[in-house]
């Protein structure tokens, strides 16, 4: 039951690079058991929720690493889950892709959905994120919303960072 509730997309394409854009996603569904049905309507809201605009019988091994990563999410998010663990989902891709990204993990907040992000880009985690944990050897060692986080740092004697924009 908690599987259902769950997606999670790695740090590392998850993709076959082999198999079409449908087959992986077909590959997945497979895995989860969904019915037909659903698959068929859950893919199409999904690549209109990221404005997928390649044939299904695309080649994996043909996109660029950003649509990559998108579709990646897709097979994340294929059963509908609750919570969405991303790991380093923007790693490796180019700034145009980044800003993509961040802007589905926002839509997807802005539905509902809980998203847990690990990003070496305290930019990203300051500007898109409610809260913000910093984990050193495994533990939690800060815990807080991203200003709380700079203030307490400046208070420390560290200088604020330049504003962002993203």
């Amino acid at each position: 039951a908690l599987k259902k509730q769950i997606g999670y997309m790695s740090q590392k394409f998850t993709l076959y690079d082999d198999l079409t854009v449908y087959e992986n996603l077909s590959f997945n569904s497979s895995l989860r058991k969904l019915e037909r049905y659903f698959f068929q309507k859950r893919i199409k809201e999904l690549l209109d929720f990221i404005g997928f605009d390649y044939a299904l019988d695309t080649l994996v091994s043909s996109l660029p690493g950003g649509i990559k990563q998108q579709v990646s999410l897709v097979v994340s998010m294929l059963h509908d889950p609750e919570v969405i663990f991303l790991d380093e989902p923007t790693a490796g891709v180019t700034p145009f892709y980044r800003n993509k990204f961040w802007e589905l993990i926002r839509m997807l907040s802005k539905k509902g959905k809980t998203v847990f992000v690990t990003t070496h880009y305290m930019d990203e985690a300051e500007y898109l994120c409610d809260r913000v944990a910093i984990i050193d050897a495994g533990k939690i060692i800060a815990l807080d919303s991203p200003d709380k986080l700079v203030d307490n740092l400046v208070a420390s004697g560290f200088e604020r960072p330049k504003e962002m924009k993203m």
